[in-house]
């Protein structure tokens, strides 16, 4: 399943308190790579990534019954992981705390829709470098609020952060996206300005 594509996660969640097991292999096609980045971006570690995914989905099995009464899965899951990934890094490093301004995210692709086509190549390979570009705290925050839709008091807990350091870090996402788009492709700039 592309990750892209929309799932209806009400009706997964009751499927899955069901025990239908297409159901969870639907919920783990489409949440298991947004959760590996996550992890990763914590553990810096793929194989431990992994396991942390693993991890994650072998307690959303147990669980499942109360899964299917979750008012927010996509919170409950990146909560999860944020909790694994902490006790996988607290058990392989001799810091107890993890500094998200060592997070690294890999490289980050915007995944396209048909308007998304209309605005042209060139356009989003702009907006991929500067997404790219931005700092690992800022870029990771972006792709919460943005890629898995996370709101930002959602993400301030989930990174103990405060909510508007959260608003002041899409703020510089966005003015930093902006900005290259102004600097690399001044006429579209000026599109963007008209909508």
């Amino acid at each position: 399943m592309r990750e892209s594509a929309k799932i209806d996660i009400v009706e997964i969640q009751l499927r899955l308190g069901q025990g239908d097991e297409a159901a969870f292999r639907i919920l783990y096609d489409y949440y298991s790579p947004r959760l590996f980045q996550f992890a990763y971006a914590i553990i810096h570690s793929r194989e431990m990534a992994e396991e942390i995914v693993a991890d994650v989905f072998l307690q959303i099995w147990r669980k499942r019954v109360r899964i299917a009464s979750l008012e927010n899965l996509n919170w409950y899951l990146h909560i999860t992981t944020r909790n694994i990934s902490y006790t996988y890094y607290r058990k392989n490093n001799r810091r107890k705390n993890f500094d998200f301004d060592e997070a690294v995210l890999s490289y980050y692709q915007v995944h396209t829709t048909p308007e998304e086509i209309l605005i042209g190549q060139e356009v989003l390979q702009v907006i991929n470098q500067a997404i790219n570009d931005l700092p690992s705290k800022c870029k990771l925050i972006f792709r919460l609020v943005k890629e898995d839709n996370l709101k930002y008091r959602e993400v301030a807990e989930l990174l103990h952060l405060t909510p508007k350091t959260v608003e002041n870090q899409m703020g510089i996402a966005v003015k930093k996206i902006h900005e290259a788009i102004r600097k690399r492709l001044p006429q579209a700039s000026r599109l963007l300005r008209r909508e």
